[in-house]
């Protein structure tokens, strides 16, 4: 998060002083209704929050103007010039400058450790090895495949814009070792922040092929050598610029991950839908932001239940301790529980979801990003949906994507959805 901050002052300050920064894509939107269904694209240059954006160019007297500064980091012009202003203009500072220090020793630890093991091996034997892993990672995925079916398996599923339904659409093309995934078909890209760039959309499909092949083979590139992805250009998985990609991380890749367990469960035997969300909640104000994903219940599988209350396909976080937010935070976790009886019941039932209700206990704006709220995640080969999620103010329902202030003392309740069930209970 710290990045995001960094990213979005060191570009209107790059701008304010004249540097010949290239890429000038972003938009500062001037209403508040604006934040969450234009979210802006922060996904692909690390910034956190729109708002976060909104108040440094207000301040700097920029309507609408924040730069792609990727090329600037790279070339090392950033970090001493925005670190004084970051320190002094940006909420706990401290947390965004130690961050930022913890990164930069992370890639110099990396750049040393690699240094220190090519001195002591050899480089042409360090590269060697490093060639053998991807090869041995794609021969174990390209075998894995080709004890699949041959043949071409299509699928789709939505999600919950707040302007209507958007359908995302996929063919599953197995053929020997190879696969092949086609996204034809899927909406365009929207004004909202659904979309998913391409980088994005392949990762999920990697995801899923991994998921279904060797899950346990070596993380490389050559587990995804055998694997082709394409998508049109301009639609929903693939989106050109300047679309808004921030909700197509979160969301948007865990209906790929949908979709595509949906389609290769026509060739073989896949779990129920999961959550099929990350539940994406955020609080702040000037004075401090806070972020977490919530966990939900997992698909029932073909031999067993599903299990309750974890994060599920494409999220990688884990659960935020209740004493440590509290510690952190002007926030009080009045409840914390499994929402028992959400899963879709059948021969095996999927996970139940949980319920999760905060009290602000100062002023601030609470953003919530959530799919599954209208329908459930659907069961498979007779059992039952998951119940969808549900998102709460001080008890009044709330849309499944929606921004508000909030007094103290008011609280927002989040009832994530269970997962599918799998097979007929009878």
């Amino acid at each position: 998060m710290s990045g995001g901050v960094d990213s979005c002052v060191a570009a209107t300050l790059l701008l304010e002083q004249g540097f010949d920064v290239q890429g000038v894509t972003l938009q500062v939107w001037e209403h508040e209704d604006d934040t969450v269904a234009a979210s802006k694209r922060w996904q692909e240059r690390g910034c956190c929050k729109v708002g976060i954006a909104k108040y440094v160019a207000k301040r700097l007297g920029i309507s609408h103007e924040v730069i792609d500064t990727r090329d600037t980091f790279r070339a090392g012009v950033i970090d001493d010039f925005v670190s004084g202003y970051v320190a002094g203009t940006t909420p706990n500072p401290c947390v965004r400058c130690n961050e930022r220090v913890k990164l930069r020793s992370l890639y110099r630890l990396a750049e040393q450790r690699v240094t220190e093991l090519c001195e002591r091996r050899g480089r042409e034997r360090v590269a060697a090895a490093m060639d053998e892993l991807y090869a041995y990672s794609e021969r174990r995925v390209r075998a894995a495949i080709a004890t699949l079916p041959d043949g071409r398996y299509e699928a789709s599923d939505v999600l919950e814009a707040p302007e209507g339904d958007l359908v995302v659409r996929a063919a599953v093309t197995i053929s020997g070792e190879t696969v092949a995934i086609d996204f034809a078909g899927t909406d365009p890209q929207h004004p909202g922040n659904l979309n998913c760039p391409l980088a994005v959309t392949r990762s999920a499909a990697y995801f899923v092929v991994r998921c279904l092949t060797d899950p346990d083979v070596p993380a490389s590139g050559g587990a995804f050598a055998p694997v082709t992805v394409s998508a049109p250009e301009g639609s929903l998985v693939n989106a050109r610029r300047p679309a808004a990609v921030v909700a197509g991380n979160v969301e948007t890749s865990s209906r790929i991950a949908d979709v595509l367990f949906r389609a290769f469960g026509q060739a073989l035997p896949v779990p129920a839908q999961g959550q099929g969300t990350m539940n994406n909640l955020t609080f702040g104000n000037a004075r401090f932001t806070y972020y977490e994903t919530i966990a939900g219940g997992q698909g029932a599988c073909p031999q067993a239940d599903g299990p309750s209350a974890v994060h599920v396909a494409m999220s990688n976080t884990l659960n935020t301790p209740v004493e440590a937010l509290e510690l952190a935070y002007p926030l009080r976790v009045e409840r914390y529980a499994l929402r028992l009886g959400s899963g879709g019941k059948g021969r095996f039932w999927g996970g139940d979801g949980v319920i999760r209700e905060i009290t602000a206990l100062e002023p601030c704006r609470v953003s919530i990003v959530s799919e599954r709220r209208a329908r459930g995640p659907g069961g498979t080969r007779g059992g039952e949906s998951g119940s969808p999620g549900r998102n709460l103010v001080d008890g009044d329902e709330v849309p499944a994507k929606v921004t508000r202030a909030l007094e103290a003392g008011q609280s927002v309740t989040i009832e994530t959805p269970g997962g599918g069930g799998f097979g007929s209970a009878a």
